[in-house]
């Protein structure tokens, strides 16, 4: 009979199997016709008829797939926000950007983690130091992880469908956004979690 420290060890151990599984980051590339079966849709959920011209963000989009090896990447975000929020006539919202911003925050967070992506990092910008005379201010700097090129898409798709990014449009006066591969990274995610389960298995075994 399996000891009681056997039942819990395997219950973690299948506990990280799980993350591994939803955190993934090892898919295999996209294709072309993937590419141009998800951005059609995104085009659909806008509302957008096959005839129109497509926007520029949906070339932008197909531009992130060129070379894409299905691995996981981090997105910088660089923001620089409005005085006053700029959305659609009539609308019910407040001027407030940082309120609106804090609006499309709250609504990716979950589609986010959905797709196995998170934040990274965020900070005020404060001041500057090699700064060309015409080089863009920004207000934050963020980076958020992405588990492949292929969920970033599959979540474009969902956006469009809901429309809550209105509320980054309204409150960014404009923003720069790339994506990076880690070259040497000290932000250990898969470690950080086994080490963490290993010790609530321990305290768990020991109390």
């Amino acid at each position: 009979m399996p000891t009681e420290f056997t039942i819990i060890a395997v219950v973690f151990v299948l506990l990280y199997i799980a993350f591994l599984f939803w955190y993934g980051g090892r898919g295999k590339p996209l294709t072309t016709v993937e590419v141009d079966a998800l951005l059609a849709e995104i085009k659909k959920r806008a509302g957008k008829q096959d005839s129109e011209e497509a926007s520029p963000i949906l070339q932008q989009f197909r531009d992130l797939t060129q070379n894409d090896d299905g691995r996981e990447y981090y997105m910088v975000n660089l923001l620089k926000f409005r005085k006053k929020t700029l959305y659609p006539e009539g609308s019910p919202f407040g001027d407030d950007p940082m309120t609106a911003n804090d609006r499309y925050n709250r609504a990716i967070i979950p589609l986010l983690l959905k797709y196995g992506g998170h934040p990274v990092f965020l900070g005020g910008v404060q001041g500057r130091f090699i700064h060309p005379d015409l080089a863009d201010d920004w207000d934050q700097v963020g980076m958020v992880r992405y588990r492949s090129r292929r969920d970033m898409l599959k979540m474009a798709v969902e956006i469009a469908g809901l429309g809550f990014d209105i509320h980054k449009w309204a409150s960014l006066e404009k923003t720069q956004v790339f994506p990076v591969k880690p070259i040497v990274s000290l932000f250990f995610v898969r470690g950080i979690v086994a080490v963490i389960l290993l010790i609530v298995m321990t305290a768990i075994n020991l109390f």
